[in-house]
């Protein structure tokens, strides 16, 4: 890690968001300003803890043609980039060729320096730290059962849960992730986030009843991701964001600091969400999935690890597009010849990455609603976007 000056878990001022602000945001209730405020530099009132950079920044070169324009099809129309850009209220974005910057935009206030928050992207980066630790022998196997690492929840309904079934979010624990609704386990995670009280949410997880036999059923839980990095800190013996910063923030030149809520000030990472950096050291995260999880000539993940953890997958019946929370994002014609996926977070955060064409492209926005606010689906702009790469 680069220093020790910076102080690694602060408690934020508390004036900088009242918690009606908070249960406002998740219900999509705060007016453009007020979420803008919110977004950059993530002025929750949460504690944080620093994903410290390394001391040298890898740079990203300029492809010698850069994009001015580009046909984005979508629902049988052909838009354009500023459609994008204007209509899904994006506040930055970046699009990427073999290494390549090709586009580059930042608006609503924002610039390169801007840290702008991740929402669930953090579940994507959080399952890679499960991968990092089964590289390095500190996890066995996805197949471990969790108690193996976290006793705690012997005799809970995560007994005889393993660590894929939690990777794939089909524990078969109740969960509920509705974001607008005040009553969902989402929101009552939130309101102990607020309340900032170490373990508490641990305690709420273990607390929930098992609705279906593991593995059987997929159900999208951010409690789900909360176990994850319980897990990441039981088999490491570090906090998400150190171990992150070690194995892989500090390694492959990010150009700043990163922060990550915390349920409590020296209490775990909240691993489904809360990362916070800016618009290229997400861009950096692509490129180190993109290059197969490998920095110099140093293997960080398993060799199988990224095709296994963003492929889609049979559930009992039902084929999931889901992979250990990463999103398998299929081409126009509906196939995932590609190989591409996405790290994606509510209100319109991006990290999209096309290792066949060699594209990643990452989107930050400040949309109205946690969901269904866009008016251009994303995933058509990203496959647009590898067209207009070509």
């Amino acid at each position: 890690m680069h220093r020790d000056a910076e102080v690694r878990s602060r408690r934020a001022d508390q004036s900088e968001l009242a918690p009606s602000e908070a249960r406002d945001a998740y219900a999509g209730k705060l007016l453009p300003n007020v979420q803008l405020k919110l977004f950059r530099e993530s002025q929750w009132g949460f504690a944080t803890r620093v994903i410290a950079r390394g001391g040298t920044v890898q740079e990203l070169p300029r492809a010698d043609i850069q994009l001015q324009d580009m046909v984005v099809h979508s629902r049988g129309m052909e838009l354009d980039l500023v459609d994008y850009l204007s209509r899904n209220r994006v506040a930055g974005l970046l699009l990427m060729k073999r290494g390549r910057i090709a586009f580059e935009h930042y608006d609503l206030g924002i610039d390169a320096s801007t840290r702008w928050i991740s929402m669930s992207m953090a579940k994507s980066v959080s399952t890679t730290l499960v991968g990092a630790a089964i590289q390095d022998k500190l996890i066995g196997s996805v197949d471990d059962q969790l108690t193996r690492y976290l006793p705690e929840l012997r005799g809970t309904s995560y007994d005889g849960v393993s660590i894929r079934h939690l990777l794939q979010m089909t524990s078969g624990v109740h969960w509920d992730d509705t974001h607008t609704d005040p009553q969902s386990e989402r929101r009552r995670m939130l309101e102990m986030q607020i309340a900032q009280q170490p373990g508490a949410i641990m305690k709420f997880l273990a607390s929930q009843r098992r609705v279906a036999a593991p593995g059987s059923i997929w159900n999208y839980s951010t409690g789900e991701t909360h176990v994850v990095g319980a897990l990441v800190r039981a088999a490491t013996g570090l906090w998400c964001a150190d171990y992150l910063s070690q194995k892989i923030w500090a390694r492959v030149g990010m150009e700043r600091d990163a922060t990550w809520w915390l349920e409590a000030a020296d209490g775990l990472e909240v691993a489904g969400s809360g990362i916070n950096a800016t618009l290229r050291d997400y861009a950096r995260f692509g490129l180190f999935m993109m290059n197969g999880g490998v920095i110099g000539n140093e293997r960080v993940l398993p060799e199988s690890w990224i095709v296994e953890a963003t492929q889609p997958r049979q559930v009992g019946n039902a084929r999931v597009d889901y992979g250990y929370m990463w999103w398998p994002v299929p081409s126009p014609n509906g196939s995932f010849a590609d190989g591409a996926f996405s790290a994606r977070g509510i209100f319109g955060q991006y990290i999209y990455i096309n290792p066949r064409k060699q594209v990643i492209v990452t989107v930050l926005s400040s949309r109205s609603k946690p969901k269904g606010a866009e008016a251009i689906p994303d995933n058509d702009f990203f496959n647009s976007a590898v067209s207009a790469l070509e």
